[in-house]
């Protein structure tokens, strides 16, 4: 199903602040995001490309949910990399973006996985995972998600693409730091997440940026 509802940054978090008073789930979010689109001039402010990798532009963040655009050229994508367990949505604006997600196997320190509050320590110098599937996310396509069960996926701009890609994700709940692999060398290692801009504004700049109306938790 096509996104045709068009709809301003601002109203689409607005209506994702409604769920937090009830339980969030992955269908509920799901079909409130297959009917929203943003308005090109709403998302504006958070697109920043760079020719050496993508951006990823902080929209909004409380203590349940987190939205950010991620801004691709042609050929660049992701680690493979979790979702320390948490829900997640993705939704294409512009161009499009392969999906390829895998199920994880074995490792060599699989007590690494047991610890409170993150779904692994990583650190693994022997770790296997299986591809599952791979796909192309459409400019308004559907809305491509992880959860608890499938949470290790990479994303990226296809080489041979003519166009950029902007992608909107969003996450619950916030997390600052994911595992990533790499299954060349076999490894996997623990990687904490960055900003390029926050709010519409570089994250140099941060300090001095007026406050929104909205309290809003800032990563570290």
């Amino acid at each position: 199903m096509e996104r045709t509802r068009e709809v301003s940054v601002e109203d689409f978090v607005a209506g994702l602040r409604a769920f937090e008073r009830d339980y969030i789930t992955k269908e509920r979010v799901s079909e409130y995001c297959a009917e929203r689109r943003l308005r090109d001039d709403s998302l504006r402010p958070y697109l920043l490309f760079r020719g050496d990798r993508y951006t990823r532009n902080l929209v909004y963040r409380d203590p349940l949910f987190e939205v950010m655009v991620i801004c691709w050229e042609p050929g660049q994508r992701t680690p493979i990399h979790t979702h320390n367990g948490q829900l997640g949505w993705m939704l294409v604006e512009r161009g499009g973006v392969f999906v390829t997600n895998y199920k994880y196997l074995s490792c060599d320190t699989p007590e690494n996985q047991n610890v409170v509050g993150i779904d692994c320590l990583a650190g693994s110098t022997r770790v296997e995972l299986e591809p599952l599937d791979s796909g192309v996310v459409g400019e308004g396509g559907p809305v491509s998600t992880v959860d608890k069960i499938q949470t290790i996926h990479r994303i990226g701009c296809a080489e041979g693409s003519r166009e950029r890609a902007v992608s909107l994700h969003v996450y619950s709940i916030p997390f600052e730091s994911c595992v990533a692999f790499d299954l060349e060398k076999g490894q996997c290692f623990r990687r904490t997440l960055f900003w390029d801009t926050q709010y519409g504004k570089p994250v140099e700049a941060q300090e001095t940026a007026p406050k929104k109306t909205i309290p809003l938790l800032r990563s570290s």
